[in-house]
């Protein structure tokens, strides 16, 4: 479909990089559903504390397919260029630099998409991460800083002759966060600009809307983030749309159950039973945001304790589904 340096991406879905949310069960799930991508949750650039235990399992890549994607976060060059090449003897073999994450607590240390509020720190950024490492390195950037300075076309330019393999571009600018409907238009511009790889991202929650904006912009991808968040299959779905133009339909009940209970298993295994258990809780509620009479099971199940506990409250919750359809 396309390429990023040597590696062939052959599907036009993208697993969108999300804090808490992408990390390596939910990554490995979603290959196998049918992203052709998946990034990592970013990574701070300060490698002093990468000792944490937060960032001990978001440097695990153990088991991944190829390519291994990693975003990294940081608004000073020479550390974000070490953190490349730390991640890179750790098995990265994609470096993404984030400069879309919107949160205030990554804006205030002037990283994520503050960093488009500074053109020249952007450019000095992109030209010590690309020299510091022989590996592809992509970008993900917003609109703009606000409406009033969507500069998203001159930070994609600016990308390319640095040398960015593929640009991941969100429909909304910094101020905007997740409010609103995201536009394309800007996307569309920067695609008439720019001829490496471009993925579209934000608000495509379905087979139709991700045709309609490869259609409105021209991107080459997809990049899907939220809308993964409980159905993974829906990565899938886009896919398959894609290529084939028929729409499947969603999972039926036991296949479901068979995707959530793996997740769940995948979940325990990697973070340990304290952790998992508290981490399953989220992704529960995401997989169980379509089931109308799903408030009560919720409460009970975020008040388990145990990772068996909690493979036997999904196994009941879908066994009362069965007998009531």
């Amino acid at each position: 479909m396309f390429r990023i340096g040597p590696y062939s991406i052959d599907s036009r879905v993208i697993l969108a990089p999300m804090a808490g949310v992408t990390d390596r069960p939910f990554r490995q799930l979603c290959r196998r559903m049918g992203a052709g991508l998946v990034v990592s949750e970013m990574v701070t650039s300060d490698s002093r504390l990468w000792h944490t235990r937060k960032s001990s399992f978001r440097l695990d890549h153990t088991g991944e397919a190829e390519p291994r994607s990693i975003q990294i976060a940081g608004g000073d060059p020479e550390m974000m260029a070490e953190a490349a090449r730390l991640n890179v003897t750790n098995g990265a073999q994609i470096i993404d630099i984030n400069m879309g994450c919107p949160a205030k607590k990554v804006c205030n240390k002037a990283a994520g998409s503050a960093l488009l509020r500074d053109e020249p720190l952007v450019k000095d950024i992109l030209q010590a991460v690309i020299a510091a490492v022989e590996v592809p390195v992509t970008l993900k950037i917003r609109t703009g800083w606000c409406q009033e300075t969507r500069n998203g076309v001159r930070i994609a330019e600016m990308a390319e002759a640095a040398g960015i393999a593929a640009l991941a571009v969100h429909g909304r600018t910094r101020a905007d966060r997740y409010q609103g409907e995201a536009e394309y238009d800007t996307i569309a511009r920067i695609r008439e600009a720019i001829s490496i790889p471009l993925f579209a991202n934000g608000d495509i929650d379905s087979p139709q809307k991700a045709a309609q904006v490869l259609e409105q912009t021209g991107a080459d991808a997809v990049m899907i983030g939220r809308a993964a968040q409980g159905r993974p299959w829906l990565l899938g779905q886009i896919d398959h749309y894609l290529r084939t133009g028929e729409l499947q339909p969603e999972p039926d009940l036991t296949t479901q159950h068979t995707i959530l209970r793996e997740h769940l298993h995948a979940l325990h295994d990697f973070y340990g039973d304290y952790l998992g258990v508290r981490i399953a809780r989220k992704h529960v509620g995401w997989y169980l945001q379509s089931c109308t009479d799903n408030r009560n099971f919720r409460q009970r199940f975020n008040q388990l304790e145990t990772a068996s506990d909690q493979v036997n409250a999904v196994d009941a919750f879908f066994a009362a589904r069965h007998e009531a359809a």
